[in-house]
């Protein structure tokens, strides 16, 4: 709490002026009577009146005393933070083919690896508008732009292979993600693609899609997430159970370069679990938005919480002036 007009608490220096002169400004020399025992006297029990005759003083110093600080003021303040620049607007495009089943991302398989460190960064962004398209044969949208990570982790738990057409239409996901920016009025908007293959579905060719994001300002970070030769891959048999399969790793890397290279952006490769995560807080420092605030204190007058009391002991010490403890002459 501050008070906004503290120069009138001066006026509390009234005080102990009235209690002065209420206890020595009218004290006269008088006449007095001996007498040679006083005490009977002693032992008459006062009055209530007798005991409480003080209280009209008490009752005018909380009066000054209250309406001072009424006069200076009071407020109570609420601290405010006003964002004045916007974030980035970021897709993250995740392949959930078959192929991202291979487990050279100990100890689980690469889309598995890849959803804890996508969650990773999504906890780590602020003011961002982050969304998520999938991608196999065909491509979708699993979550549109938004500032509520939550839901979008939410959704990020439900991407499993299996819930799109086997394949590899990297064309197609990039075409999802320009059209979910296009529209767009951030300062960056961004594009990360993970994959691990090479596009071989789709109607859209990568580098043409590449070119249309470039055109509307929308940089593509490519990933190729593997390790370098081959991989084991699990295959589930209906006669001899699960067992894995050594098949090589084969990611068109010359692609997915070109595709970063039109649009501003870099490729990375991720051999395993610790170099993707690396990659993606990378990504995250490259396109991290500067946040500009302005602060500001938003008050709130308080007056009243001293004025109102202030009035009712006045109206009950002029009341008690006229009534119980009225001075006759």
């Amino acid at each position: 709490m501050r008070f906004a007009n503290t120069y009138f608490l001066i006026l509390l220096l009234i005080i102990p002026a009235v209690v002065y002169r209420y206890f020595y400004g009218k004290k006269v020399k008088a006449g007095s009577i001996r007498f040679s025992d006083v005490g009977t006297v002693k032992r008459i029990r006062q009055s209530l009146s007798l005991r409480l005759r003080h209280s009209l003083l008490v009752l005018r110093v909380l009066v000054i005393a209250l309406l001072v600080l009424a006069m200076a003021r009071p407020q109570s303040g609420e601290k405010g933070e006003e964002i004045l620049t916007e974030g980035v607007d970021i897709i993250l495009a995740i392949d959930v083919s078959s192929s991202m089943k291979a487990e050279d991302f100990k100890p689980n398989n690469r889309l598995h690896v890849a959803k804890q460190v996508v969650a990773e960064f999504i906890r780590g962004r602020k003011n961002d508008r982050l969304g998520m398209v999938v991608f196999a044969a065909k491509s979708f949208t699993q979550c549109p732009l938004t500032l509520d990570y939550g839901i979008l982790l939410n959704f990020l738990d439900q991407v499993e292979i299996g819930i799109i057409e086997d394949g590899t239409a990297i064309g197609m996901a990039i075409a999802t993600c320009v059209n979910r920016l296009r529209e767009s009025d951030a300062t960056s908007k961004v594009v990360i693609l993970l994959t691990d293959g090479i596009n071989n579905r789709g109607e859209i060719d990568p580098i043409t899609a590449a070119k249309t994001a470039q055109a509307i300002g929308v940089k593509i970070y490519t990933i190729g997430a593997g390790k370098r030769g081959s991989a084991l891959y699990p295959v589930d048999d209906p006669i001899f159970g699960r067992r894995y399969v050594r098949m090589p790793v084969e990611i068109d890397e010359e692609t997915l370069m070109e595709i970063a290279r039109i649009t501003g952006a870099q490729y990375f490769r991720a051999t395993d679990g610790e170099a993707l995560a690396n990659i993606y807080a990378e990504i995250g420092e490259m396109e991290k938005t500067e946040i500009k605030t302005k602060e500001y204190i938003r008050y709130t007058e308080l007056f009243w919480y001293f004025l109102l009391p202030a009035v009712m002991l006045l109206g009950g010490e002029v009341v008690l002036a006229n009534t119980r403890f009225r001075k006759l002459p």
